[in-house]
């Protein structure tokens, strides 16, 4: 399972909401410098460490390069500095946050969810390229054992496709009933680059809030699920993982029973307009769910 946690959670409640989804059997947990909590996730894992409860080798860790730090010589600085405030020596995926770098280091600040941010990106993607080379020497020095991207479309993964020597083993974007980005997710496929999802409800400024969505309802209603395990669902069912952000402890446990819901595409979702973007019956129940429990600290 994966876990993201939020920016604007109040202090104390990242860390112990990653607690909480450690005790549950969350092992994937996203990070990201940008969220401004990677130092709470750090004391959570140390805590768990020291309890004897949880060994580093059953964690999947991963953080971002934010958008400020694209130029070659500040992207390990970067890394070093989210490793330390984790309390590892290690991470298992580093991913460049953005395509698009800014032109110098900025102030974090509280971006509005599911909206763009409003700085000024670089003239062009090259500096992303330089960082990208970069990032790959990070695992050439053994401090992360994967790298990958977020927020990347088609045309953007195969420039960097072009020129990369080690390929992006994730792309992490917006995905959900709403945008399904199928083009987007035929390619990642083809290419061997694994999805992760983010923001499966949706956008909380959407007409229909999906979680309030009547037919999300009615599945959930008809399976004896929530509407938010339904989503969750939905992305397993495309062979997509997913992180539901969460740091409350009910729901976090709650976000991990996706089982036990129809697999065949139709069967769960038959009266859903976007049912024939999902896969094949025999893919939606041979996903390991075990290793599908997110945790996503955003």
């Amino acid at each position: 399972m994966r876990l993201l946690l939020s920016l604007q959670s109040p202090p104390g409640a990242v860390q112990e909401a990653v607690e909480v989804a450690l005790d549950a059997g969350y092992q994937h947990v996203d990070c990201a410098y940008f969220y401004q909590n990677e130092a709470e996730i750090g004391a959570a894992f140390q805590k768990k460490f020291g309890e004897g409860r949880l060994k580093r080798d059953e964690l999947y860790v991963v953080s971002k390069l934010w958008n400020s730090f694209h130029a070659p010589q500040d992207v390990k600085p970067a890394f070093l500095k989210s490793l330390m405030m984790l309390n590892l020596d290690y991470l298992d995926l580093y991913l460049m946050h953005s395509p698009m770098g800014f032109p110098g280091p900025q102030e974090v600040s509280s971006p509005t969810p599911c909206s763009k941010q409003d700085q000024s990106p670089t003239k062009s993607s090259s500096t992303s390229l330089f960082s990208w080379q970069t990032m790959e020497k990070l695992v050439d020095e053994g401090l992360v054992k994967s790298v990958g991207v977020s927020n990347f479309n088609v045309s953007q993964l195969e420039r960097l496709l072009s020129v990369c020597r080690i390929k992006p083993a994730a792309n992490q974007v917006e995905l959900h009933p709403y945008l399904t980005q199928p083009q987007l997710v035929e390619y990642c496929k083809s290419k061997g680059i694994v999805l992760i999802a983010y923001s499966p409800f949706g956008c909380p400024n959407s007409p229909v809030p999906l979680l309030e969505n009547p037919t999300v309802n009615e599945i959930a209603q008809k399976h004896g699920k929530t509407s938010a395990q339904v989503l969750i669902r939905f992305h397993i069912q495309r062979g997509i993982a997913t992180i539901p952000k969460s740091i409350t402890p009910a729901r976090i446990v709650e976000n991990a029973e996706v089982t036990g819901m129809a697999s065949k595409p139709g069967a769960l979702f038959r009266s859903w307009r976007m049912a024939e973007v999902l896969l094949s019956p025999e893919q939606g129940e041979t996903i390991n769910l075990e290793r599908l429990k997110p945790f996503n600290v955003h």
